[in-house]
């Protein structure tokens, strides 16, 4: 389903008009499958969230092709209804000035559906991540932070994507909103048969959630293995870093 070749991105170091270029991720390659949840892990600074970027279609790769059924993310209109996002930084996800309406259905208004049909699905999209018809109207500031992402979890689904990136999407989610969050994942992933990237430093959520885990190190990818073989990383790095994660 996506299909990410020989990525290679780099950025400048020292401001708009230097020369120098800092690389932080180099030949990466790897497939993400139909209904599969692939996890992306790795310290701070390893490149995870720029590659979430770029399969976002945010950024632009220096080399290598992101496909996604064959078509280049680049294309907005491979993205468009196929591909969305979560991110961390739910307090900027969304305009503080929409209310949670306005938020859902934004990604609707391109496929000019009729204002019943729309006002119908955007109760559906709440019910499904534990919301009610009152919050229709309530802006950010009302909500708590679990409260938001699950707004921005509705709207990543309002237009049934085959495959939604999750970047650090709980990190800053109380233990017990996390947990709630990722069950619900789970329930949705499996009822509407999603693909997910999942890219996070917590290795707990990624082995609650996830089929397979890549791991990241300095942009590059260390190892790669399926959850029921995570504690047999053949790699050092690797080994090191779990156990770091574990017990972080």
């Amino acid at each position: 389903m996506l299909k990410v070749a020989n990525i290679e991105k780099s950025y400048r170091k020292g401001g708009l008009f230097s020369k120098e270029k800092q690389k932080i991720l180099n030949n990466i390659t790897f497939e993400c499958y139909n209904g599969e949840c692939l996890g992306i892990i790795g310290e701070s600074g390893s490149g995870k969230s720029t590659l979430g970027r770029l399969i976002a279609g945010i950024e632009k790769p220096d080399r290598g092709t992101i496909l996604f059924e064959g078509n280049n993310v680049q294309d907005r209109t491979v993205r468009f209804g196929n591909i969305s996002a979560v991110f961390q930084d739910y307090t900027s996800s969304i305009n503080p000035f929409f209310t949670v309406e306005e938020a859902i259905v934004e990604p609707l208004k391109a496929r000019k559906k009729d204002q019943k049909e729309t006002r119908s699905r955007i109760d559906r999209l709440l019910y499904q991540v534990g919301l009610n018809p009152s919050y229709r109207k309530k802006h950010p500031h009302e909500l708590s932070g679990g409260e938001v992402q699950r707004v921005c979890i509705a709207r990543a689904l309002s237009t049934e994507p085959k495959c939604i990136l999750f970047d650090e999407a709980i990190s800053s989610l109380d233990v017990s909103v996390q947990t709630q969050i990722l069950d619900l994942l789970k329930e949705l992933k499996k009822k509407h048969k999603m693909s997910y990237v999942f890219i996070t430093h917590d290795i707990q959520a990624a082995a609650y959630i996830c089929d397979r885990v890549i791991i990241f190190r300095n942009g590059e990818i260390e190892e790669t293995v399926h959850l029921e073989n995570l504690k047999d990383v053949q790699s050092e790095y690797a080994k090191k870093l779990l156990k770091f994660l574990i017990t972080f």
